[in-house]
């Protein structure tokens, strides 16, 4: 049904506005579930006016990027008006439509004026030339890029990137590193299986080549006002935030307890792991363990179950969806309250590595 109301919401849009159609990628797919988890999590948190507030003005300035402006926003209501009163035909009344309008114009001018204040301080994108290229693996690479102008961000965010072989693609990533002085931006990229982007960053992509960078986005950053020690669990090229992380605390001179579990499926996957024991070695506030599932045979939780106790701490996760599912359930079973657990969304996660 879902899926029904999505195609067809886009299909009205196209036919009745067919000067929208250049702002959305050629292949549909992607977008279809996007705008679906886009409305089904601002339905999760309508009772949640902070939650939900903050999450709509990210939504907002991340679609300049895509050239929407404060116009489309009319189109795209009365198309999904459209679709919902066609598919809900038997329980759609002048009251439902009435509800919705006003749901839809609130959304809305959130987006717009989050959009509005965003173009006063920063572009809608920035452009960046890949500078290195390493090839960590047969398949991660980590990239390092200079964009055309200042970037401004906080070490355990991400961004959304375009690459010229994909236009109108994003997908996102975190940031490798705390912000350097030099201004360079550095991402770990895992080529997954039929991942158009991913693919194309991993064996195609060369220094000199240009990309193109969506605004920072991300809360899983570090709380300066306390002193509580942190507990990072990170999964595959999800250790690539946590090491920004690490990079953040030294460089605030804290002397705070910073532990992390590095997960992987293989020695093979601990493609950081020299870079991570480097930064053991220099400060002595940081613990660096590596959990092997083949060996050990104990998922990345598990371990983190035989170690501590831990309520004392922040907990940081960033790795595969189904880890930071497991990883939050686990932190929890021991004794972590929810409001000290940071991971990125997991709805986002879901296509950012495709």
């Amino acid at each position: 049904m879902a899926d029904k109301v999505t195609s067809y919401f886009y299909a009205l849009l196209f036919v009745r506005h067919p000067d929208l159609r250049p702002l959305f990628p050629a292949a549909m797919d992607t977008q279809r579930d996007r705008l679906l988890r886009a409305l089904l999590t601002a339905a999760e948190h309508i009772d949640n006016t902070d939650v939900l507030v903050d999450y709509l003005r990210n939504l907002g300035r991340g679609h300049r990027k895509y050239g929407t402006r404060a116009e489309h926003y009319p189109a795209v209501g009365e198309c999904l008006i459209g679709a919902l009163s066609k598919y809900a035909a038997g329980v759609w009344d002048e009251e439902m439509e009435a509800a919705w309008i006003r749901t839809y114009t609130t959304i809305s001018q959130i987006m717009i004026d989050a959009a509005a204040a965003d173009e006063l301080r920063a572009p809608a994108w920035w452009y960046a030339e890949i500078v290195t290229h390493d090839l960590r693996t047969p398949d991660v690479a980590v990239i390092t890029v200079r964009p055309d102008q200042p970037y401004p961000f906080l070490a355990g965010q991400y961004t959304s990137l375009e690459t010229p072989w994909w236009p109108r693609i994003w997908r996102h990533y975190s940031f490798a590193s705390a912000p350097r002085s030099d201004g360079l931006l550095s991402f770990h990229v895992k080529a997954v299986p039929a991942g158009w982007v991913s693919n194309a960053l991993v064996h195609r992509a060369r220094p000199g080549d240009i990309v193109r960078l969506g605004p920072p986005a991300g809360s899983m950053t570090v709380d300066h006002t306390t002193d509580s020690g942190l507990l990072c669990l990170g999964g595959g090229t999800g250790i690539a935030p946590i090491k920004a992380l690490v990079e953040d605390v030294a460089e605030h001179g804290e002397r705070r307890p910073v532990e992390v579990f590095y997960g992987a499926r293989t020695d093979h996957d601990l493609y950081d792991i020299d870079t991570m024991l480097r930064l053991q070695q220099s400060h002595p506030w940081l613990s660096v363990r590596a959990i092997i599932d083949q060996l050990a045979h104990q998922q990345l939780p598990d371990a983190v179950r035989a170690y501590g106790p831990w309520n004392e701490y922040d907990a940081y996760l960033s790795g595969p969806p189904g880890m930071i599912r497991s990883g939050v359930d686990a932190l929890r079973d021991i004794g972590i309250p929810s409001e000290r657990i940071r991971h990125d969304s997991v709805e986002e996660l879901v296509v950012a590595g495709s």
